[in-house]
């Protein structure tokens, strides 16, 4: 006697049921994934909202002008020599820091040196090399305001600084423009002569070696691993050491490259060398992965087909196998090398974190990045740097978010569809 089963009765109160609790919980379902994306959402927009709006008065500075007379206090010094090496160093131990201070006080009232930047002489001294003419007269200038003059003039200001910052205002002596020093200059203790350029820079070198050694590195050892390496205990044990060294964290690597590159090499420390053999270190397991992820991706029949017309192995992987995989590779790598421009454990420990005053002039020179320019700033007492802070790490995001957009490029241009 056999059993019949019954139809399934889609009619019936116990399956309408059973469909509209799928249906509920696939809207919840929905709905929690909306949730998490507007969420997401929400914490980026606030992120960029805090930074551009701190940020943006990074990029101005507030001037006053001052006029300084040159003919009624002399500059000690031949203009004959403002094309000399030491031009700088003579033009500042002939007094003219003290001329300038001088000048602001008769200008501004007692106390007028105050307003204006401890570096504000710097700026005359520049004008004065460019055209020595301007020692025979009279001539205005728009000096850098001190710290707290900038600040007052943006945020507004109370007591005797907002009425001395209103009264210049009135009178026409007080001016907030884009800061092109932040542009062109490196680390200062004065947020008014402090740049960015100098750890730019830098970055730009760092990441250049880390790219430079970790990506043909990486690619070829990707390459040997699928196409070549044969399947034993030896390449199960490199291919486990190289997703585990993917996880290490950072500082290790920073350790690694004390001991390595700068104890045991010599080489140059707190330099754009070390830092981007170091960032290559912790890079090259990234790209290795990536680039295995997207060699296995192509199809088996490319290679059959290229053995097929008598491709020899080496023209299968390199004008078949490797064109191919190239977006993924490339993709992979620059997220890389972005997350490595984000680093800062690493370089603490290989002394990229010291005070970098000049824009390094190459791959040995003292350099910094921009991240550890953002650490050092944010630790500054002087609340003029609390906007250089946030307006270089709209520079850093930039950055960061171009080199993303050119892996998306990349990607998008050499990506075959088959």
């Amino acid at each position: 006697m056999s059993d019949m089963t019954s139809p399934t009765d889609w009619k019936g109160a116990a399956m309408q049921a059973r469909i509209a609790r799928r249906y509920g919980a696939e809207r919840r379902f929905k709905l929690l994934g909306l949730a998490a994306v507007l969420a997401s959402g929400a914490f980026l927009a606030f992120l960029l909202f805090v930074m551009v709006g701190n940020g943006l008065r990074g990029f101005t500075y507030t001037h006053v002008a001052v006029p300084v007379d040159f003919a009624g206090t002399p500059l000690t010094i031949d203009p004959a020599r403002f094309g000399d090496a030491g031009a700088d160093q003579a033009i500042a131990s002939a007094g003219l820091a003290d001329i300038v201070a001088l000048s602001a006080d008769r200008a501004l009232g007692e106390g007028g040196s105050s307003l204006i930047s401890e570096n504000a002489w710097k700026e005359v001294r520049s004008a004065i090399k460019d055209d020595p003419e301007l020692l025979k007269g009279k001539t205005l200038f728009d000096l850098p305001a001190s710290s707290g003059v900038d600040i007052a003039a943006k945020e507004g200001a109370s007591g005797a600084l907002g009425a001395t910052v209103d009264a210049l205002r009135k009178d026409g002596k007080l001016s907030t423009g884009i800061h092109w020093p932040f542009f062109r200059n490196a680390d200062a203790t004065d947020p008014a002569v402090a740049g960015i350029w100098g750890a730019l820079k830098g970055s730009v070198l760092t990441i250049l070696i880390a790219f430079l050694i970790a990506f043909p590195t990486g690619v070829l050892a990707a390459l040997y691993l699928e196409e070549y390496a044969p399947k034993n205990r030896w390449t199960d044990l490199i291919e486990v050491s190289i997703n585990n060294l993917a996880a290490v964290p950072s500082i290790i690597f920073g350790l690694l490259a004390l001991a390595v590159f700068i104890n045991w090499f010599g080489i140059c420390q707190a330099s754009a060398l070390v830092g981007g053999l170091t960032l290559a270190l912790m890079t090259m397991p990234v790209i290795v992965i990536a680039s295995r992820n997207a060699i296995k991706a192509v199809p088996p029949s490319i290679r059959d087909a290229a053995l097929g017309v008598g491709a020899s192995p080496v023209q299968v992987v390199f004008h078949h196998v490797l064109p191919l995989a190239l977006p993924g590779i490339l993709t992979g790598t620059i997220i890389g090398m972005a997350r490595a421009l984000g680093e800062t454990a690493p370089l603490l420990l290989i002394g990229m974190r010291a005070f970098i005053g000049d824009v390094p002039g190459g791959i040995c020179s003292p350099a910094t990045v921009l991240p550890m320019q953002i650490f050092l700033w944010s630790d500054e007492v002087d609340r003029g740097f609390v906007e250089k802070t946030s307006a270089a790490i709209i520079v850093l995001l930039i950055v960061l978010l171009s080199m993303n957009a050119l892996a998306i490029y990349l990607r998008n241009k050499f990506e075959k569809r088959w």
